[in-house]
C-alpha cells in the first residue's frame, strides 16, 4: 500500500529535480562557460556558475515538471489513460514548457540550430538516463514486494 503524498513530498521532488539540474548546469558552466559567454544568458558568468535569474527560472521549471508528473502519473485528474500515453503526454508537455522557457528567458539564441540540437541531445540523454534509473528502481521494488509476499505466504502456511 502506497503512503499518502503530502505537499512536502512534492517539494522534495521539486528540490531533487532542481538540484540535479543545477549540478548539470554547473558542470556545463565549467566545461563550456568561457566559450559560451555572451552567446547564452545561461553562461553569462562564464565558468563561474549560473546567474541567479536563471537559477530561479530553473527552480520554477522544476516545480512545473514535478507538477506535470503529478498530473500525468497519478489519478488526481486523469483516471483512464495507459501509461505509455501518459508518458508521451508528459514528455510532450515538458518539451513545450522548456521551449517556452528558452524563448521567454533567452536562454540561447532561438534562430540557431546548434543550441536546439544540443538541447535535443541533452534532453534525450536525460530522458533515457531517468528511464533507466526508474526501470531499475521499479524492478528492485517489485523483487522486494515479491519476496515479502512469499514470506507472508510461508508464514500463513505455517500457522495453518
Amino acid at each position: 500500500m502506497e503512503k499518502k503524498k503530502t505537499v512536502f513530498d512534492y517539494l522534495a521532488q521539486v528540490l531533487i529535480v532542481f538540484g540535479f539540474t543545477m549540478l548539470v548546469m554547473n558542470i556545463f558552466c565549467l566545461a563550456f562557460g568561457n566559450s559560451a559567454k555572451g552567446f547564452s544568458a545561461m553562461f553569462a558568468l562564464a565558468n563561474r556558475g549560473v546567474p541567479i535569474e536563471i537559477t530561479f527560472e530553473f527552480l520554477f521549471l522544476s516545480a512545473l515538471i514535478v507538477g506535470l508528473r503529478l498530473l500525468f502519473f497519478t489519478d488526481i485528474l486523469i483516471k483512464e489513460m495507459p501509461v505509455w500515453l501518459r508518458t508521451i503526454c508528459m514528455l510532450t508537455s515538458v518539451i513545450i514548457i522548456i521551449a517556452a522557457f528558452i524563448i521567454a528567458f533567452h536562454w540561447f539564441p532561438i534562430n540557431m540550430w546548434q543550441p536546439w540540437a544540443m538541447f535535443c541531445i541533452c534532453f534525450i540523454i536525460s530522458f533515457w538516463g531517468s528511464y533507466f534509473v526508474m526501470f531499475i528502481k521499479e524492478k528492485t521494488e517489485n523483487k522486494r514486494m515479491a519476496e515479502a509476499l512469499m514470506r507472508l505466504k510461508e508464514k500463513e502456511a505455517k500457522t495453518k
